[in-house]
């Protein structure tokens, strides 16, 4: 692991978290909003703050540098699907139209802005007041996703590489040449010597040596 690595690790993180806790955040205030109203909450904004909550958790626990951090790419790669969900599940409520679209004008930014307190209250009175804050939650819900498809990215690229460091050697360098036996000329083969076997009789000398008869 690289001095970089870590680096863009610690940076990924504390993005993450960044975007989670603002999602966090605008979401549970929402959902607070439409409790004193006494409606029931959309399954889509139930499952945004179910994702920023586990988001956010997970950044903080895996925010050093260390390789179980690395480790947990899968859960990363998880993440980034989780957002892309939330940032399609969110954006299909207003579509282009973002702020003019039907939902938005008698949900969020009706629960938002408080005006179901207000009698009498006509759609032009209301305003954009909850519009910044929808933003907000559809940009770093996108922001989230990428953020969490880098870090898988990088996790899963530091990951082999350890891996491919700290492998033992298993097999032979086969750009090695092989050894040949100068006699014959054929690959040298080791010879496995066995401790049960008789000591081999000492050749006989037949070359420039007297034989007694």
């Amino acid at each position: 692991m690289g001095a970089a690595s870590k680096v863009i690790h610690i940076i990924l993180r504390v993005f993450e978290v960044i975007c989670s806790v603002i999602v966090l955040g605008l979401v549970a205030r929402f959902l607070h909003l439409v409790s004193q109203a006494g409606v029931s909450a959309d399954s889509r904004i139930v499952y945004a703050i179910v994702t920023a909550s586990i988001s956010t958790l997970f950044a903080l626990v895996f925010i050093a540098p260390f390789i179980y951090a690395y480790l947990a790419f899968p859960m990363d790669a998880i993440l980034f699907v989780m957002w892309i969900v939330v940032f399609g599940l969110l954006t299909s409520r207003t579509g282009s139209a973002m702020c003019n679209a039907s939902w938005y004008w008698n949900y969020w930014g009706y629960y938002w802005g408080g005006w179901w307190r207000v009698p009498d209250l006509t759609v032009w009175d209301r305003g954009y007041g909850g519009c910044a804050s929808w933003r907000a939650v559809l940009a770093f819900s996108f922001l989230a996703a990428m953020a969490y498809l880098v870090s898988a990215i990088l996790g899963a690229v530091v990951v082999h590489r350890y891996r491919r460091k700290n492998s033992p050697v298993t097999t032979r360098d086969i750009s090695a040449p092989i050894p040949q036996s100068p006699a014959t000329g054929r690959p040298e083969t080791a010879q496995v010597h066995d401790p049960r076997a008789p000591p081999s009789a000492p050749a006989q000398q037949t070359m420039g040596t007297a034989v007694d008869v």
